[in-house]
């Protein structure tokens, strides 16, 4: 039952109001003053205040003041038979809902009263997915580098500087640039992504800077693009490096003059974008190559982040396995579980091409396959993990053999990830033709589809 507290200083106002209200089926208390409002309001939780202006004492504006700096406010109402634009503009700014003039209309008080409740509760249910979305994008890890990595972002954050992060595919990049959003001072602005690697080359363009309607074959209507969303926002350009030299020519221009012209467009749309781009390839040797462009990259380079590989930082790999053990328990049925030491230590000892990426996904996939167990040992690993953290608890190989041959499939494992599996992509990054590629992958026992 919502709660509603009426101050006035006249009694038959109260007494008005209360009988209405409690027809409505709200919980009615009530104020002769400013000073007793405040008392009620800070002993107990409402929803909507009902507050005159003139009151005997401290008037209704102070006490607005008073009740706003509550840790969680109630939506106030302000009501006065001598109300001007004046006093409605500054009880506005002063964070009033709305602004009722005496003789009140039951109609009118009712609906607002409603109106500020729904506001009251749309309030509380944002702050708490707020905090689940932080909750989701809190960085984990208490090693060294990632100590370094939080202390760089608090740094910067708040900065315009444009930022690049370096890192493997699956460590954590985009988490890094939601990280740099949510504590900058455009975080209650748009946060837009947009995966270069993932968009064909004929479409990228478009996605990035939006089209009209007609301007290509497939364009039947306008289209606005990631650019433009993120308008006083930030824009997350996710593995930067697989863009074309074209569409980077274009990201450049756009980058300098802070505006761009919408594909089949003659008009120039501007734009007050921050850009945090990322990468796992090399972007100095893409430059040498003639793959990147040199005055691109050092536009985008302006504040570096590199977010380490998790085999650099397998401390953290008991934190993370319990953390995302938590997460996804919770997601997938709300129990409880536990993962046993012996399995962390097996955990500790896989290689992790994939990084976090790949560790979340193991326990997701224990836990689905699993839903009856309470506590996961080393039997419930899937098997690649479970035999190479085997292999490796040795810690030494037999021969140089077969040293080199778990080197070349960790290698050729994590190219494939990196290139989403692509074997043509993936040859060409080797150096390899794709059917040696093919039969390299046999040899070391690589399914295609691993």
């Amino acid at each position: 039952m919502p709660n509603v507290l009426i101050v006035d200083d006249e009694a038959a106002i109260r007494q008005s109001l209360r009988g209405v209200l409690e027809d409505e089926g709200y919980s009615v208390a009530d104020a002769a003053s400013g000073e007793a409002g405040l008392e009620q309001v800070e002993r107990k939780s409402f929803d909507v205040v009902l507050l005159d202006i003139w009151l005997p004492g401290i008037d209704g504006l102070e006490t607005l003041e008073e009740i706003r700096k509550l840790e969680s406010p109630p939506e106030i109402i302000i009501i006065s038979g001598h109300g001007t634009i004046e006093t409605a503009v500054r009880a506005t700014k002063l964070g009033a809902f709305d602004f009722l003039e005496k003789p009140l209309s039951v109609q009118k008080t009712l609906i607002l009263v409603k109106n500020a409740i729904d506001a009251k509760r749309l309030r509380r249910e944002n702050r708490e997915l707020k905090k689940q979305v932080m909750r989701r994008n809190e960085i984990a890890g208490e090693s060294i580098p990632m100590k370094a990595l939080r202390q760089q972002i608090q740094v910067m954050a708040p900065t315009n500087g444009r930022v690049l992060i370096f890192g493997e595919s699956g460590t954590g990049k985009e988490l890094v640039a939601r990280a740099i959003h949510a504590q900058s001072l455009r975080k209650d602005q748009m946060f837009v992504e947009v995966n270069c690697a993932a968009i064909p080359e004929d479409l990228i363009e478009s996605e990035l800077f939006g089209h009209r309607r007609g301007s290509f074959p497939a364009a039947g209507s306008d289209k606005e693009g990631k650019f433009l969303k993120a308008h006083g926002g930030t824009l997350f350009m996710d593995e930067v490096g697989d863009m074309s030299l074209k569409t980077q020519a274009k990201v450049l221009r756009t980058l300098e003059e802070q505006r761009f012209t919408p594909v089949g467009s003659d008009e120039a749309v501007t734009v007050d974008v921050r850009v945090i781009a990322s990468t796992n390839k090399n972007l100095e040797e893409e430059i040498s190559r003639g793959n990147f462009r040199e005055d691109l990259f050092y536009r985008l380079n302006v504040i570096p982040f590199s977010v380490p590989p998790v085999r650099e930082r397998k401390e953290d790999i008991p934190l993370l396995a319990r953390h995302f053990l938590r997460e996804l328990s919770a997601h997938y049925g709300g129990r409880p579980r536990e993962i046993t030491d012996d399995a962390i230590d097996t955990l500790m000892r896989y290689s992790w091409p994939g990084n976090v990426r790949e560790l979340r996904n193991v326990i997701e996939r224990i836990v689905i396959m699993n839903p009856t167990a309470s506590r996961f040992d080393r039997k419930h690993l899937p098997p690649l993990v479970y035999r190479d953290g085997s292999r490796r608890a040795g810690s030494e190989f037999m021969t140089l053999h077969q040293a080199r041959a778990a080197y070349e499939r960790d290698y050729i494992l994590k190219k494939l990830d990196d290139n989403h599996g692509n074997i043509t992509r993936t040859a060409e990054v080797l150096g390899l033709e794709r059917s040696h590629l093919y039969r390299k992958m046999k040899t070391l026992g690589i399914a295609v589809k691993e």
